[in-house]
């Protein structure tokens, strides 16, 4: 069972939420939505910490924050369901979580629907 403690459109103060914020313990696998090409994985979005992008061939770009350990580097190839980061509690996170988004064409959509 997922718990989501922040929702999509949600909003901290002035910040909206483009994603949500899932609740797991710290060292969990984050685990790519589908498959695609790594296009990021860094820590210099600071409010998300340590943060890996994935760009997908249907013009989605899948965004995984707060990781405590990324497992890809910018370009590589990753398939659906591979480790692509630990969770933890990097950037502004208070608890560890992972903050997930999924964008379609740069606009982010709710990505609820692609949870499994």
């Amino acid at each position: 069972m997922v718990e989501i403690i922040s929702d999509f459109g949600s909003t901290s103060g002035s910040v909206r939420n483009d994603g949500i914020d899932i609740a797991v313990p710290a060292g969990t696998p984050v685990k790519a939505a589908e498959n695609g090409v790594v296009i990021y994985a860094g820590d210099g979005l600071k409010e998300f910490g340590n943060t890996v992008l994935v760009r997908h061939d249907n013009g989605m770009v899948t965004v995984y924050g707060h990781a405590s350990a990324l497992r890809v580097k910018r370009g590589e190839k990753v398939r659906r369901g591979q480790e692509i980061a630990l969770s933890g509690m990097s950037g502004s996170a208070e608890r560890p979580k992972l903050h997930f988004e999924v964008r379609k064409d740069a606009t982010p959509v709710n990505p609820t629907g692609y949870l499994e």
